[in-house]
């Protein structure tokens, strides 16, 4: 879903755009049972892989490194394809031949443009997923994946027809300034995107219910966590989403922002990680809801969108003398110019995918470290407890233990699994007798 990527772009901008304390001494809680499996026989010590399961996360890794770089410069082309071969240039005629208002044009040439881009990248979508069922990680029949692949459709149609004819005005009313003011328009649209998103867009892929519904056990669990923090979540924003429908691996997230943010767990994490290991999934979650992270995602990530957009201003001046002739664009403010922006836009987003992907994996340390810290106290071992989550956590993704610095600077939005299992059982500041950093 190649017009979904480019959608994606600007709330990956926007987040950097994939979310009150007391003494650990005075919570004297007994050990939590297990509700799945046994604590492991032998304590976890380093992240390792059984021979053929390294085998096999070996090939991944190199398999997906080869398509992350084949996926990228494809999009590239698929761009400059429809700009040289003057796709762009023809969709704007039949637009301008429907009808002379602006809008009615949107209707006829963005998904022109959008469904072309992604039948152009169906096959390799195609085949993503084939890897993932190959491997393991997805059980989603096909069926299913197509059926979500055109709700992921209708849903970007929809969204970027409305912020394409508001850029297109945009340019055409203020030629030198539109990068300012349709970053002012399309901010609050992203926000509300944002908002809406867990109400409205996930129960489309997804079916999420009520955590206490069926883990009653595990939300008295978590409360004695969210009591160790020394706040209060409401059940009623912690969900579970029915994952295992779809995935074999395991997640967790923070989503929306006010009175739509909420914690999921996905049920495939409560089925193959105990309760402990469970509590301290949550309070990394929970570590997002505290912390902030998606509010401040959100606003650094709008510094960076209103960055992108003036980039591309300063840039697309250039690149329409060199090419309109060749493209056949008339001018900055022209339907088939549009594709032109995108190829601008999705060139700077690969360049800054370094500096956003080490933003989120400081952040999502910072959720570690105060997954650990709230958990203390209430697991009998909180550092095991995490350890092994994450080796769970890395076998059932088939993690590679051994990436390369490049790959993790360029491409990980989080730390390396390895790294965070060696923090996990590292951490120990009430033991070297120094104050714990989040959770006091």
């Amino acid at each position: 879903m190649k017009s979904m990527k480019l959608l994606a772009a600007a709330p990956a901008l926007l987040f950097l755009f994939a979310l009150t304390t007391t003494d650990a001494a005075a919570l004297q809680s007994e050990p939590l049972p297990t509700m799945q499996n046994a604590p492991p026989a032998q304590p976890v010590t380093s992240y390792t892989l059984p021979p053929d399961k390294l085998a096999k996360a070996k090939a991944l890794y190199i398999l997906r490194g080869r398509l992350r770089i084949i996926d990228t410069v494809f999009a590239f082309i698929v761009l400059l394809g429809i700009l040289y071969f003057g796709m762009a240039a023809r969709y704007r005629d039949w637009a301008e031949r429907a009808s002379p208002r602006r809008f009615l044009q949107a209707l006829v040439f963005i998904p022109l443009l959008l469904i072309t881009i992604d039948l152009l990248g169906l096959p390799l979508d195609i085949y993503q997923h084939h890897i993932s069922l190959k491997y393991g990680l997805s059980i989603q029949k096909w069926g299913s994946w197509f059926g979500d692949v055109l709700k992921g459709e209708a849903i970007s149609l929809v969204l970027l027809v409305l912020l394409l004819w508001i850029l297109v005005g945009a340019i055409r009313r203020w030629p030198r300034l539109w990068w300012f003011y349709f970053w002012l328009i399309a901010l609050p649209i992203l926000f509300f995107i944002v908002f809406i998103a867990p109400y409205v867009i996930d129960p489309l892929f997804n079916k999420f219910e009520p955590l206490e519904k069926n883990q009653p056990q595990l939300v008295t669990a978590i409360e004695k966590v969210v009591e160790r923090a020394g706040m209060y979540i409401p059940p009623e924003r912690m969900f579970e989403m029915k994952a295992s429908e779809k995935v074999t691996v395991l997640n967790a997230y923070v989503t929306g922002f006010g009175a739509s943010k909420r914690v999921v767990v996905w049920d495939t994490t409560i089925q193959k990680l105990t309760v402990p290991e469970t509590l301290f999934v949550f309070g990394h979650e929970m570590g997002h809801y505290v912390l902030k992270h998606v509010f401040h995602g959100m606003i650094i990530g709008a510094i960076a969108l209103l960055l992108a957009f003036y980039l591309v201003y300063r840039t697309c001046g250039w690149t329409l003398a060199r090419f309109q002739q060749r493209w056949q664009i008339r001018e900055l403010g022209d339907w088939a110019a549009l594709p032109m922006l995108f190829l601008l836009l999705s060139i700077f987003g690969f360049i800054s995918e370094p500096l956003t992907n080490t933003y989120s994996r400081q952040v999502e340390h910072q959720a570690d470290v105060y997954g650990l810290e709230v958990t203390h106290g209430i697991n009998l071992d909180a550092k095991q407890a995490a350890a092994h989550s994450f080796q769970v956590l890395g076998e059932l993704s088939l993690d590679y233990p051994y990436p390369s610095k490049l790959d993790v600077l360029w491409f990980y939005s989080h730390p390396p699994t390895a790294d965070r299992l060696r923090f996990a059982l590292n951490y120990d500041p009430w033991s070297n007798g120094l104050s714990p950093k989040y959770v006091k």
